[in-house]
C-alpha cells in the first residue's frame, strides 16, 4: 500500500484535529440523554431531575431523563457503557453499578471501571440504624444487648440483595457479630413500610426514605453511618460515636459516560455538574431530602469508586453474596 506524502498526512491530520475542535466548542447541540437505571420517582430519579435544570441552563441544551430500571441497575448501566461516546448519552452510575455489582455478579456486560469515564460525584445517602419503635432500644449499646437475646436472631430488611442497605447491614454484622437474618424485599418503600409496621424489627434505611417515617415517630433511629452528625439529622448520633469506630455506610451516585468521551467534552458537564450542585436550589432540594452534595472532579470520582469497589468487595465475598 503506497504512503501517503508527508504535506498530506500533516494536512489529514490538522484537519481532523480541526474538526474535533470544533465539534468540542459546539457540544451540546442537541439534548442529551441522562439514564436513571431505576424507576421513576425514586431517589435517584429524584436526584438526577433535581440537577437537569440548572445544568441544562449551564450547557445551553435541556437534559432529558430517561429511566432503564431492573437487574439491580445492569440494564441502564450496559445501554450507556455501548453508547457512543459523544457526551450525548449519560448514566447515574451508584453504589450498585460502579462498587458492588464487579463483586456480586460472576460476569457482567460491561466492566465498570473500563467502560464507564467519570464525570463527577453528585450526592451521599448516609445509611440510618433505624428500628420499629417496639423494640426496647435507644441507642447502638441497648440495641447490642437487646439483640443477643434474640436466640434465633434478629431478622431485618433491605430493598434487595446486594443493595447498598444490605451491604451496609452485612458490614454491620462483620464489626458487631450479632446473629442477623436478611428479608429483602422489592424496593426500598415496602421494606420501609414493613418495619415501621412491625413486621421486621429493624434495617438500614437511607436518608431519603427514612426521613419522614424517623420524624412522624413511626421509625426509631438509633444511629447514623456517617463520619459526624448529619444536617438536618443532628439529633442522631453516630455510630462511631457510640462506639463502632470507623463505620461508614452510604449509598451514594455519580454521573458517567461511555469510556473515551472526549476529555473537552467531560470538563464541560463536570463544570455544569458542579455548578449546579453548588447552586442554592440544589443545595436546598438536597438538604429536604436528607442529601449530601459531593461535587468532585472526575479523577476524584474515579479514586472513590474504586476504594468502595474494593471494600464492598470484602464484605460481599466475607458474606458470601451472588446474584447469578
Amino acid at each position: 500500500m503506497q504512503r501517503l506524502p508527508a504535506f498530506l498526512r500533516r494536512t489529514l491530520g490538522l484537519l481532523a484535529f480541526a474538526a474535533a475542535a470544533a465539534s468540542a466548542q459546539t457540544y451540546p447541540s442537541r439534548p442529551i440523554e441522562w439514564v436513571v437505571p431505576y424507576p421513576a420517582g425514586g431517589g435517584s430519579d429524584v436526584v438526577a431531575r433535581a440537577l437537569t435544570e440548572t445544568m441544562g441552563k449551564a450547557l445551553g441544551q435541556p437534559l432529558v431523563i430517561n429511566n432503564k430500571p431492573g437487574a439491580a441497575t445492569n440494564i441502564g448501566a450496559e445501554y450507556v457503557a455501548h453508547a457512543k461516546a459523544d457526551g450525548y448519552t449519560l448514566l447515574t452510575g451508584d453504589t450498585a453499578t460502579l462498587a458492588a455489582n464487579p463483586a456480586l455478579y460472576s460476569k457482567l456486560s460491561y466492566s465498570a471501571e473500563k467502560d464507564l469515564a467519570p464525570i463527577g460525584l453528585l450526592a451521599r445517602f448516609p445509611m440510618i440504624l433505624v428500628v420499629n419503635p417496639a423494640v426496647p432500644a435507644k441507642n447502638l449499646p441497648e440495641f447490642m444487648a437487646w439483640a443477643k437475646t434474640q436466640k434465633a436472631g434478629v431478622s431485618y430488611a433491605t430493598p434487595g440483595a446486594g443493595s447498598p442497605h444490605h451491604l451496609a447491614t452485612e458490614l454491620f454484622r462483620g464489626k458487631t457479630g450479632l446473629s442477623l437474618v436478611h428479608v429483602p424485599y422489592r424496593g426500598a418503600a415496602p421494606a420501609v413500610q414493613d418495619v415501621a409496621g412491625g413486621q421486621l424489627p429493624f434495617m438500614f434505611v437511607d436518608t431519603a426514605s427514612g426521613m419522614a417515617f424517623i420524624n412522624a415517630g413511626r421509625l426509631r433511629a438509633i444511629g447514623i453511618a456517617s463520619p459526624q452528625r448529619v444536617k438536618n439529622f443532628e439529633t442522631i448520633p453516630t455510630l462511631d460515636e457510640q462506639g463502632l469506630k470507623g463505620f461508614e455506610a452510604y449509598a451514594w451516585q455519580g454521573l458517567a459516560a461511555p469510556a473515551g468521551t472526549p476529555a473537552d467534552v467531560v470538563a464541560k458537564l463536570n463544570k455544569a455538574l458542579v455548578e449546579a450542585l453548588n447552586s442554592t436550589p440544589v443545595k436546598a432540594r438536597f438538604q429536604v431530602l436528607g442529601l449530601e452534595p459531593t461535587p468532585s472532579t472526575p479523577a476524584q470520582m474515579a479514586s472513590y469508586a474504586k476504594a468502595e469497589r474494593e471494600k464492598w468487595a470484602q464484605v460481599i465475598k466475607g458474606s458470601g453474596i451472588k446474584l447469578d
